[in-house]
Parts: C-alpha cells; structure tokens; sequence
C-alpha cells in the first residue's frame, strides 16, 4: 500500500500534472529510492501501463511519481502535441521536482516507461546524469528503423512517408498542424486490442489523444536513443520487451542493448505482447524484483 498525493510541478512554463506515491511504513527523515513512471505514446498516467508498475513499486519500497506530459491527460500545453525531446525535458523537470520530496533519495531517482515512454526514459538517461537506473519496456532506439517495422509493406511505408512530407507541406504552406489519426502512425493489431479487452484491461488510458499534428510523428521518425544509449553505463539498465512484439518491433531493444554498456541487462518474454505491463505477468514482476534487488534497491545497503 502507499500514500498517495495529487502534485503539480513546472515544466517550460507548463503546469504538469502528476501522482505521487509514498509506501507505507517509509519513516519521518527516511529517504528511499524513487522511479518516475513514463506513460506511453499519447496516454496519460491514468494508463495501466503506468498505475501496475507504480504500485507494484510501492510494494517493492520505492517513491513512484507517475505523471502527464505536456499536452496529454491532465497537462497544460496544447493537446496531443507529443515531441520526443519535449518529453525528455518534462521527465528531467519531474526529476528535479521528485528529487525535494522528504522521502526520496536525490540521488537515487530511476524512470521507468513503456513503449514511448520506454524510449523517451531511455534518451533521458543517456543525455542526463542525475538519473540513476533506466527500465525500459517495449522501448524503441530507432525512429526511422521502427517505423520501416510497423509499415512493413511497400504501400504501407509510401502512404506513411507521404503522411510525413504532407504534414510538412502542410505546415509550410498553412502555418498550421496537419492532424493525423494515432493509428496512422503506430498501428495496433486487432488481436493485442482483443486480448486485453478480454482482461478487462483497457488499453488506452481516459482522455488519451486520437489525433495528433504531423509533427509528432516527425520527432518520433527523427529519435535516436540508440546514440545515447551508451551514455547510462555504468548506472544500471534493464531492457524488457516481447519476445514476439505485435507494435514496437522486438530488434528495437535488441540493438539498444548491443550499444549499452554495463551493467545492462535485456529480458525478452514470450507468450506476452506489447502492453506486458498491463498483462498482470508474475514473470515480469519477479524477474524485475531480482534486477532492482542486484543493481538499485529501495534502501541504501
């Protein structure tokens, strides 16, 4: 169990919402171990993507701060304008926020993302030192070679690109954002939408974004983690995806672990799909509480 509290914090001006969560039991002057929570590609923190893995956190001893970036959920700034290094920015400005908080350690503050939120953790590690551990889920390291995944076919990657030189015409001409529909940009299987529904785990969190500007799928193409990657070691890493992943292509995690350094370690789980933080997977959360045990637990040894 955990104490949970409604907090604000600035990020470039921007008001951001957040959730943040003290376990039960921390004592007054304490200071544990904390993981920012990172919602995924136009989600919110409401997502269960990222309300399962912050209270399994706080049954594990760590402060979790699961939180909205700009422009999504409970957030100010303009709605479904999703740029990758907008995000790392609003997740280092919730890193200085979490690290004044009486029970966290400053200097022992992890992040923690599915999907995008994976591959904005990621980037956050590899370009800012102050964070100490990065987990990553179904993350991505390559824009452009992710994309080439998820639009396999030939007709499939023509109508993408040409989304893209679209939304930059649009703009040129327009000075305004071509709005394009999510799943034009990352497409989800009936059947992952399906198995989840049959969970009774919704995929998408309330109030998440349908349509996005051109732009967003821009910064996305244009992302490279991968070049950072390098940068977390020696902080610990810990990659986990599906072994057979129907949105985020499996090779994605594969290639961010052949450019880590050490310590890092990759996971890749069969019989789960993309949304594994979702499917209340025991094997995943155990093999999770042997990583953090090893490389950044909740209290100082």
């Amino acid at each position: 169990m955990s104490q949970q509290e409604i907090v604000n914090f600035q990020s470039a001006g921007l008001r951001l919402h957040g959730v943040l969560s003290v376990p039960d039991g921390v004592k007054p002057g304490e200071k544990r171990a904390a993981f920012l929570v990172l919602h995924g590609f136009g989600s919110n923190s409401e997502s269960p993507t990222c309300i399962t893995p912050a209270r399994v956190l706080n049954d594990f001893g760590y402060v979790t701060l699961r939180f909205d970036m700009r422009g999504c959920g409970k957030s100010e700034g303009e709605f479904g304008r999703v740029i990758c290094l907008e995000q790392v920015e609003d997740t280092g400005n919730a890193l200085e926020f979490l690290a004044k908080h009486p029970a966290v350690d400053p200097e022992r503050i992890g992040v923690i993302g599915s999907s995008f939120g994976g591959a904005v953790g990621v980037y956050a590690g590899g370009t800012n030192p102050r964070i100490a551990a990065v987990v990553s889920n179904g993350g991505w390291g390559h824009g452009e070679r992710k994309f080439r995944g998820q639009h396999p076919t030939p007709e499939a990657w023509a109508k993408f690109t040409k989304m893209l030189a679209d939304g930059r015409e649009h703009r040129a001409r327009t000075g305004k954002s071509l709005m394009v529909p999510r799943y034009d940009i990352v497409p989800i299987p009936n059947h992952v939408k399906q198995n989840l529904d049959k969970q009774k785990v919704g995929m998408l969190a309330p109030n998440s974004v349908e349509m996005f500007p051109a732009e967003t799928a821009q910064s996305m193409f244009d992302f490279r983690a991968e070049e950072v990657v390098g940068n977390i070691a020696p902080r610990p890493l810990l990659l986990i995806h599906a072994a057979k992943d129907s949105v985020t292509p499996t090779e994605q995690s594969v290639e961010m672990f052949k450019r880590a350094g050490q310590p890092s370690e990759l996971h890749l789980f069969s019989g789960l799909d993309h949304f594994l933080f979702a499917e209340k997977s025991t094997r995943v959360w155990t093999m999770m509480k042997g990583w953090l045990d090893s490389y950044f637990s909740a209290v100082r040894a």
